[in-house]
C-alpha cells in the first residue's frame, strides 16, 4: 500500500474534504497537523515546491497538490492506482 501524508490545518474544510476521500477511498494515511507558522507547516512548503496552502498531500513521497488536485486524480480513475502501490 502506497505511503500517503497529509498535512492539515484545524477547521480548514479542504483539510476535511481530503481527509474524508482518503478515508472513503479506504487508504491508510499520516496525518500531520500543520497550523501556519509552525515547522511542520515549513516542512509541507519546502517539500511541494512552495506551496503554501493546506492541505498538502504527498503519497509515496511525491507532491500530489491539495484537495482540489486529490479530487482531480479520483475523477480521472487514477487515484486508486496511485494508492495501490
Amino acid at each position: 500500500m502506497a505511503k500517503v501524508e497529509i498535512y492539515t490545518q484545524p477547521f480548514c474544510p479542504y483539510c476535511a474534504r481530503a481527509v474524508g476521500l482518503l478515508t472513503r477511498k479506504g487508504a491508510d494515511f499520516t496525518e500531520i497537523d500543520a497550523p501556519n507558522g509552525s515547522q511542520a507547516r515549513k516542512d509541507a512548503i519546502a517539500r511541494s515546491g512552495g506551496r503554501t496552502t493546506v492541505p498538502q498531500i504527498f503519497i509515496n513521497g511525491e507532491a500530489i497538490g491539495g484537495s482540489d488536485d486529490l479530487a482531480a486524480l479520483d475523477r480521472a480513475g487514477k487515484l486508486d492506482a496511485l494508492l495501490a502501490v
